[in-house]
């Protein structure tokens, strides 16, 4: 039994040694990007390279807030982030309800082309929904970095299982106390996928606050692009102003930092419940 115990407490050893590696890992970009916020240029840039800045300067965030008009950045990023968030929850739930327990004729071609959504890379939607702004008259608008996003295919996929999961005795049920199919959804079926509507609302709220392709192919006004895409502006073909640029980027992580620690059971508990139930 002792050499048993022993074994087992060396595997647990080792065990540890790697996920403190691994997040020694992770944490360290993160590290080196504030601690290169408070270096002046020439130390951001220096060989050999120097960890610790000698003499730590908020120069990094006057300039960028300076140079760029973050305020802006933030109100176009959240208002995108809100809405890229709401409405593929509602109306992915909606559809997905619908393929889970309403038989019409040709749900199953359709729910087919909604998947096979998924499988095509989002540059190649970017032509045609930029065509679509453009009619419309949306170019250089805040509406245009949310208004081709309000259904996920992946959404719509990940609830659609969780309601073929659910018991039908239980909406049989409801129909003999005279619900009707949106009462059933609406009272009965979303809170019993409340689970998987936080992973789903946690997943499309880090990918829209991270997205920077179509802030900068759909806008080009500075007030109109978001953080990420704002970002990108920092950075010159002449050269790039590393404090100013690394102060840029954790200004801009701040509120999924602060989001992150208040709901962090719950950040950490979607992203497992999706990566396993996907």
């Amino acid at each position: 039994m002792s050499g048993v115990a022993s074994a087992k407490r060396r595997s647990n050893i080792v065990i540890h040694l790697i996920l403190i590696a691994g997040a020694v890992i992770m944490v360290l970009p993160f590290l080196w990007m504030v601690l290169t916020s408070l270096k002046t240029t020439t130390e951001a840039t220096q060989i050999p390279i120097r960890l610790f800045p000698a003499e730590p300067s908020l120069r990094g965030y006057k300039d960028a807030l300076a140079q760029s008009p973050f305020l802006h950045y933030y109100a176009n990023t959240l208002m995108a982030a809100f809405m890229k968030t709401l409405f593929p929850v509602i109306f992915s739930a909606m559809a997905a309800f619908a393929f889970a327990r309403i038989r019409f004729p040709g749900s199953a071609l359709c729910f087919f082309l909604i998947i096979s959504v998924m499988m095509v890379p989002n540059p190649v939607f970017y032509t045609p929904q930029y065509m679509m702004m453009s009619k419309l008259g949306l170019v250089n608008t805040v509406t245009a970095l949310w208004i081709a996003s309000l259904v996920s295919p992946f959404a719509t996929f990940l609830l659609r299982q969780f309601f073929l999961g659910i018991s039908k005795e239980l909406e049989e049920a409801a129909v003999l106390d005279g619900c009707n199919p949106f009462q059933i959804f609406r009272h009965i079926m979303l809170p019993l996928v409340k689970s998987a509507l936080v992973a789903i609302v946690i997943i499309q709220l880090l990918w829209s606050w991270n997205d920077l392709q179509w802030p900068l192919i759909i806008n080009s006004s500075p007030e109109k692009l978001t953080l990420s895409a704002g970002l990108a502006t920092l950075v010159s073909m002449f050269g790039t102003d590393y404090p100013v640029l690394t102060a840029g980027a954790f200004m801009a992580v701040i509120p999924m930092l602060v989001l992150f620690f208040i709901f962090q059971r719950r950040f950490i508990e979607g992203v497992a419940f999706s990566a396993s139930k996907g």
